[in-house]
């Protein structure tokens, strides 16, 4: 896996950089700003793109608006977006963008340096990888919807692990309930939502990431 990194903490873009490394990837360009983002996606064509959001100049959303100009210029561009905050408006437009091959991942929510390899690497193969508070935060705004309105909490967070790429073993540990109970939700989930059920997991991503990105 080639990737292209725009990260202002000097720290944390070189400690990427290795940890990739350790993994087996590649970092063919390591920016500290998101000025020449783009030129070097362009440039390198790289599998994934990793950036920041609040970035210099002025530390506030540069990042993740050179993210939303990265997937509208090359719609086929895996990009995972990593912060310390949610941008709810952004995020929702960065799920528009399509739902294939994007990532919203908290820096502070990144608890274990395999996991976080493994959704750069669901990401760069056209997967989904959505950190649950960020599904939460854009979900948020679309609750005047009937839909989403309609849906349990345990619902919408059985949809933002969902979103997350968990499987449905995975989200039964998480919540603390059997295999059988989360089938039942992820049911009521979709026929909520007005969306056909499916047993593959991207799939299942994809229909909640288009629900979201027509919201």
């Amino acid at each position: 896996m080639r990737v292209v990194i725009a990260e202002d903490s000097v720290l944390l873009r070189e400690g990427i950089v290795r940890l990739l490394a350790e993994f087996g990837h590649e970092v063919v360009e390591a920016l500290g700003s998101s000025d020449f983002l783009l030129e070097a996606v362009i440039k390198y064509e790289p599998d994934l793109t990793i950036v920041d959001v609040r970035m210099p100049p002025s530390f506030t959303d540069e990042g993740l608006r050179a993210a939303l100009q990265i997937r509208r210029q090359l719609p086929a561009a895996s990009v995972l977006v990593l912060s310390q905050y949610v941008e709810e408006r952004y995020a929702q437009e960065l799920i528009a963008s399509g739902s294939q091959g994007v990532g919203y991942l908290l820096k502070e929510r990144v608890a274990d340096v395999r996991e976080f390899v493994e959704a750069a690497e669901r990401v760069a193969s056209g997967g989904s990888a959505f950190d649950p508070e960020v599904i939460r935060q854009v979900i948020s705004r679309s609750r005047g919807l009937s839909g989403v309105s309609s849906l349990t909490p345990r619902e919408l967070d059985v949809l933002a692990l969902i979103a997350e790429g968990r499987s449905n073993g995975a989200i039964a540990k998480a919540i603390f309930v059997s295999d059988g109970a989360v089938e039942k939700h992820i049911t009521s989930i979709f026929m909520k939502l007005g969306l056909a059920p499916n047993d593959a997991e991207h799939r299942r991503v994809m229909a909640v990431l288009a629900f979201l990105r027509d919201s």
